[in-house]
């Protein structure tokens, strides 16, 4: 993207908005997106603010057979004073191009980008919710839209943003969940699009997630695919264990996301001086954690939920329920702290907030 001129159609049939109690995530989307379109050789081109409307593509578009596609997720909130506020909306275009790398697809223009978001919100920010727990959700994503059946990567590409309000992830405050560890299928090995946020990471997960819900669990814990022993994420989210007072988490490793909440919670610990280390954990380990009664807590992270506990893991027919099954201290600081930041009721000594007044 090398432009700030941006061309706005303004939608005149504006969508009916869901009252926020009515609020499912991913279902209901602004009035407007915004697309800008690249060519090899000339670059991104055509910047543009249109109504919601459906892609048109060519069968043969490379997306369609070999997924070539990158995507983020974020959010803006709304504060008590009015304004709108984006957490860390830098980090998600920075993770943006590094996952273009990763897929051989041209790089946005981090900047030009947050600007092009910043105006599609000011249009359409009277669909931001006020209630607590709700927020704007934002997809920017990037698909190859090149006519062409062979195995190379594309020449053509649209990078499109588009948003939609979302309620409270919990609607009763956040609350344990359980998990299974997943011994058969993998995720991703380092080497692979792991750390990527592309389309087949998650679309090679469902299986696993199939087996899970009808066992009555909420999401998989992956292992690393060569061992299966060490712990990668759990779901969609980066993991995070408490234990014998020690925050530890899976270190980034070519396999595992690097996750912008992750970053945020080993920063908010180390501000309050809790001891936190990012480094291998095999669940042998936390199986004699839990076994010796020092695993006191474990919580997923990620931008939908910012913080899930986890009250109860399943590996190899064992059950292991972390902090009797609730909450604990140190998630709900977590949680709150973080949500605190993102709506402005809670100072941000980290300067991740930016403001769209």
């Amino acid at each position: 993207m090398n432009s700030l001129k941006i061309q706005i159609t303004q939608n005149e049939n504006k969508n009916e908005k869901t009252p926020s109690e009515q609020l499912v995530f991913g279902t209901k989307f602004t009035d407007h997106m915004f697309i800008a379109d690249y060519t090899e050789g000339q670059g991104w081109h055509d910047h543009r603010i249109v109504p919601y409307q459906p892609i048109t593509l060519d069968p043969s578009a490379s997306i369609l057979h070999y997924g070539q596609t990158v995507f983020e997720g974020m959010k803006a909130y709304l504060s008590e004073d009015g304004s709108i506020r984006l957490f860390r909306p830098e980090e998600n275009m920075r993770r943006m191009n590094n996952s273009c790398d990763r897929l051989s697809m041209p790089h946005i223009d981090e900047d030009l980008a947050l600007e092009a978001l910043k105006q599609l919100i000011e249009l359409d920010k009277e669909w931001i919710p006020s209630e607590q727990g709700t927020s704007l959700y934002i997809r920017p994503f990037m698909i190859a839209t090149e006519a062409h059946l062979g195995v190379s990567a594309s020449k053509t590409y649209s990078f499109i943003i588009i948003m939609s309000p979302v309620g409270s992830y919990y609607k009763e405050g956040i609350h344990p969940v359980k998990i299974l560890v997943e011994n058969e299928y993998v995720r991703a090995v380092a080497g692979g699009t792991g750390t990527a946020k592309t389309a087949g990471n998650y679309a090679s997960s469902l299986k696993a997630q199939e087996v899970a819900d009808r066992e009555g669990y909420s999401q998989v814990l992956w292992l690393d695919g060569i061992e299966r022993k060490y712990i990668e994420e759990v779901g969609s989210m980066n993991v995070f264990f408490k234990i014998d007072g020690e925050v530890v988490t899976p270190a980034l490793n070519g396999s595992i996301l690097d996750g912008i909440t992750r970053k945020s919670i080993i920063a908010l610990l180390k501000h309050w001086g809790v001891p936190v280390t990012e480094r291998k954990v095999s669940m042998e380990e936390i199986r004699e954690a839990y076994l010796n009664g020092k695993l006191d807590e474990a919580f997923g992270t990620g931008t939908a939920a910012v913080i899930s506990p986890i009250g109860e893991l399943r590996w190899k027919g064992e059950l292991f329920y972390v902090n009797n099954g609730e909450t604990g201290e140190l998630s709900k600081k977590l949680y709150n702290a973080l949500t605190g930041i993102q709506k402005g009721t809670v100072e941000d000594p980290f300067g991740w907030i930016v403001e769209i007044k």
